[in-house]
Formats: structure tokens, sequence, C-alpha cells
């Protein structure tokens, strides 16, 4: 196996916590209402049912740094995957609601847990000039799950008597693919340095990464664990650009209002006159077409940079929400109008935010407090998906669609004032160089 190949499949095995993030999450959508007539669930319950994965998203991205820092990134990412089995399993053989909601909800620690290590172990083994694409996979990865789910769960829908069993269980497949992968490849070069001095061991796996620049990358670890000695703690005055700089990056992407309408598709569809039968097919072309830019993004990313297709994203993310927010104000439904702005949207944002956030956020922490700034990205990334994707039907219902989409546009263009005024390039620079240029911003 060559040096890029090998680089290959330890970033595609730590992408694989992705797709499972992508599948899980997407999974329920064709499961609920079965769930709910099965089990008599009330509307509170049936909410509960749905959500209670985003609950443990939330706990699992705000706790997920801990075992990546005391474990190591390789241990966590195999306990993730331990989760995501025996959540898959459990749901699918679940005798009642309550044991349903205890596997589900296992199940989203695992997603947020994933959400922090394995960007995080990407990043740390990646070479600096290919490091955007790697990191971009763990992205490209959760889009490829959520519409492998979608097409899993129309192949399942007539499956035995209980089709929603096999729906969650198939799963475990993928589940059991991640956990044999994760003990094939080796422990973050980083955190063996950092975390338990073990110099040999990292530069082993430093060797294996570049042979010809593992002694240069072992010092300048070494280097930047003595400037940040005094600093261990990640809220600390010496952190606070890289803690505003991934805060306000995770609020951005969520204040564009992508996972309202990543999951109310259908429902915004309708409103705009479309009919039901549409409406769904328009929101698998959502999926694909969020695959698609992702995968251009991943290709475009380390040849001309994180801010450019920030930039690039952020315009085309204002005029297609201004221009949806006039057609609900005008109510210009005419045709496909509104689904052809809001593929144009989910194009524009697949190919800026949604692939940038994770490599971003993994990049501008220093060594020593990567894992608790990975969490704090991410947490605040799931705590605002959460916020956003209950409180969008109220919003739509009392303000109107043309007033939400305003908000949304609104939120874009102080995403591209933050993009030009405050955000620093890291592209093909080393992630020790790059905390020299984020503490100097």
């Amino acid at each position: 196996m060559s040096q890029k190949q090998r680089i290959f499949f330890w970033s595609i095995t730590a992408a694989l916590g992705g797709f499972l993030f992508g599948f899980d999450t997407a999974v329920i959508s064709g499961v609920e209402q079965s769930l709910q007539s099965l089990w008599q669930l009330n509307v509170w319950e049936h909410g509960l049912t749905v959500s209670i994965a985003l609950i443990g998203t939330v706990l699992g991205s705000m706790s997920g740094g801990i075992p990546a820092e005391r474990l190591g990134r390789k241990k966590t990412l195999f306990w993730i995957a331990i989760l995501y089995l025996a959540a898959s399993i459990g749901t699918a053989i679940a005798p009642n609601w309550g044991i349903f909601l205890i596997f589900r909800f296992l199940g989203g620690l695992g997603v947020g847990a994933s959400s922090v290590a394995a960007p995080m172990y990407i990043t740390e083994i990646s070479p600096a000039k290919s490091r955007g694409k790697l990191v971009g996979l763990f992205q490209f990865n959760v889009v490829f799950g959520i519409l492998i789910a979608y097409l899993s769960n129309f192949l399942l829908a007539d499956v035995g008597a209980e089709p929603w069993r096999w729906m969650l269980g198939v799963q475990a497949i993928p589940s059991l693919i991640f956990l044999i992968a994760v003990l094939n490849i080796p422990e973050s070069p980083r955190w063996l340095l950092l975390k338990k001095g073990k110099v040999a061991e990292a530069r082993d796996v430093l060797d294996m990464i570049d042979p010809e620049t593992a002694e240069r990358t072992l010092v300048a670890i070494q280097e930047s664990n003595h400037h940040t000695k005094a600093s261990t703690q990640l809220f600390t005055a010496t952190h606070k650009t890289p803690i505003m700089l991934a805060v306000l990056f995770a609020v951005f992407n969520q204040v564009s209002g992508i996972n309202a309408i990543i999951y109310y598709a259908p429902r915004i569809f309708e409103m705009t006159g479309l009919g039901k039968s549409s409406s769904l097919l328009s929101s698998a072309g959502i999926g694909l077409i969020n695959l698609v830019f992702t995968l251009i993004s991943m290709n475009l990313i380390d040849r001309y940079g994180r801010r450019t297709l920030m930039k690039i994203g952020s315009v085309g993310l204002i005029v297609t929400l201004a221009l949806v927010a006039r057609a609900f104000y005008v109510q210009d439904f005419n045709g496909m109008t509104v689904p052809f702005l809001l593929f144009g949207y989910i194009a524009f944002f697949g190919f800026s935010q949604g692939a940038v956030i994770w490599v971003f956020i993994s990049e501008i922490f220093p060594n020593e407090v990567r894992a608790s700034g990975q969490a704090l990205g991410s947490f605040t990334h799931w705590l605002m998906a959460a916020i956003i994707t209950f409180t969008f039907p109220y919003l739509a219902e009392h303000f109107g669609g043309g007033n939400t989409f305003l908000f949304f546009t609104i939120m874009m263009v102080l995403q591209l004032l933050f993009v030009l005024r405050l955000m620093p390039e890291t592209k093909g620079t080393s992630l020790e160089q790059i905390e020299r240029t984020v503490f100097a911003h």
C-alpha cells in the first residue's frame, strides 16, 4: 500500500463515522409514522421519538472531547462504532417504546461524538497539502449516509411484517465494517506525543504519513507543546480567537436555515403549492445536489482555499434565500420557482459551509486543546441545529415564509462580513503554523 493509499484508508475509515452519522440522522424519517401508530404515541411522545437522537447528539458532541483526550482518537472511534452497532440492533428489536428511546439516544451520542473525533483524527494524520480534501471526506460521507438512508428506506418499505425494524437494523452492517476497519488504523501521532509522551511511536506514524517531513513535523509538534504549555485549558484569554472563530462559524452554519430546509423540505414545497409526490421527489433532489456539490467542494478546497469557497458560497446563499423570501412575499409560486431556488441554495451550501465547517474547526485550535475546541464547535453546531429545527415550524406559521427566509438572508450577509473581515486562510499550512497564524490574527 502506497503512502497516499494508506492515508486515504485511514481517513475513509474515520469518515465512516460520518456515513453512520448521516444514515442515523435520516433513517428516522422513514419509520416515524409506523412507530407513532404502533405505540399509539401522542404528539409530545412522537416529537420525543424523532428528536431523542438529536438530544443525544448535543450531549455526545459536548462530551466527545473527553474520551478523545483520555483514551485517544482511535479508541474513541472504536467506542463510537460500538454505540452505532448497539443502536442499530437495539432499535430494530426494541420490544417497546421505552427501550426504543434508550437505543435511539445511544445512536445520537455516537453521532455527536463522531462529529468531534472523526474530523479531528483525520486532521491530525493528514499532510497539509491534502488536509482539506481528506477532512472533507467526513462531510461527504454524512451527506452520502443521508442519501443512502432515504434509498434504503424506499427499498425496505415492504420487507417483512414490520419493515421499520429492517430499516433501522440494516445500519448494523456499516457499523460492523466501521468497527473492524478502526482496529486497523494507527493512533494520532499528535495525541501519542503530547498526551502520552510516546516519541518513538509518534515518529513511526509520522514516517508512514510522510517520511520526508516526519522529523520536521515531530520537532514542530514538540515546540508547539512548549508554546502552549501554560494554557492547556480551553477557556483562557490565549484561545479567545480560535474560540470566537469556531463558535461564529458553527452558528452561521445553522442560521443559514440548512437543517430547517433539509428536515422540512416536503412541508416547504407544499407551502408553495406543490403536490405531496412532487414534494417528496424534490426532497430527494436536495439530497443528491448536496452530495454532488460537497464532492466538487472537496476537490477545490485545497487548491483555492477555505475562504474562497466561503466567499462564493455566502454570496450564492444571500441571493437564493433573498429570492425565496421574495417568492413568499409576492406569492410567486408558479411551477418550480421555489424548488429550483432551494436547489441552488443547497448547491451553494454544500460548496461552502457544508464542506468547510468540519475542516476549519478541526484546524484552528492548538494541539493541546484541539479535542475540547472541536467539541465546543461541534456542540455549538448541534445546539443551534436543535433550536432552528424545533422553532422553524412555529416561525414559518407565525411570521410567514417571507419573514423567515428574510431572517436567514440577513444572517448570511453577516456571515459574508465574518468571512471577509475575520476568517483566516488555513490551506496548505501545517497545524503548528496555523496555530501561530491564528494567534497572531
